[in-house]
């Protein structure tokens, strides 16, 4: 795995405090990423507008410019992903940065194990979804329409932008019309990773998806919610 990371992968780490920077660094190095530093959300977008980043880890809580304002920046020129770093105090605050358009979380205290875990997972589905030997066949269901290859999503002809976690979701249920998906299933199939909590992180996703994808996210035509079950793409309609 550490081959397969290697130095190619640039991570940009931004918190206004210096021993979390240091503490993150630490645990991040045995993978031999280029490691990159920003103390505040103005530092770290000057570092994004410098240097080709693969993934960025944000706190939330930063004096000047927070976390969230911060990642709606990122997000108006690019989709690398983006792991917030949270309080569990502030979990008002990490919803409102996954409907913003992060595509994970971590909790303070931080484990060493499950930070490294979530980077590789979010970088490996990242530069999937960039390169590599991917199906050239289109999926389709209704009026949304997946291309595989190019790693484009339409909507009644229209090109819709998804983040990475967004379009790995969608094609998950594309791939399996009519099939319910647990919040549990969803996670761990898409995020990789033991589905600990993970309940708000997919809805806060489906949310997000709905309202790129549905005319009226209130009254969904394809995503749809099987009470008590789970979510699907429902096939029936065209």
């Amino acid at each position: 795995m550490r081959e397969e990371i290697g130095l190619m992968y640039s991570v940009l780490i931004c918190d206004d405090d210096k021993d979390i920077v240091n503490a993150l660094k630490i645990y991040l190095g045995d993978f031999n990423y280029r490691i990159f530093e920003a103390y505040n959300g103005l530092e770290a977008l000057e570092v994004i507008d410098r240097q080709e980043i693969h993934l960025v880890l944000l706190d939330i809580m930063m004096p000047g410019l927070d976390g969230i304002r911060t990642l709606a920046r990122i997000r108006e020129k690019s989709n690398v992903p983006v792991i917030f770093l949270t309080a569990k105090s502030e979990e008002t605050d990490m919803i409102l940065g996954l409907n913003v358009g992060a595509d994970d979380y971590i909790a303070k205290p931080f484990n060493p194990v499950e930070v490294s875990a979530r980077v590789r997972s979010q970088l490996r589905r990242y530069m999937q979804l960039g390169g590599g030997n991917v199906r050239s066949d289109v999926i389709a269901v209704g009026g949304i329409e997946m291309d595989d290859k190019s790693k484009t999503v339409k909507v009644d002809g229209d090109p819709v932008a998804l983040t990475p976690t967004e379009y790995e979701i969608l094609k998950l249920f594309l791939e399996h019309p009519g099939e319910v998906f647990s919040p549990k299933e969803i996670y761990r199939k898409v995020w990789k990773d033991v589905p600990y909590g993970s309940e708000n992180t997919v809805a806060v996703h489906i949310r997000h998806l709905r309202e790129k994808l549905e005319i009226n996210p209130a009254s969904p035509r394809y995503l749809k919610v099987v009470w008590g079950q789970g979510y699907k793409i429902d096939k029936g309609r065209v």
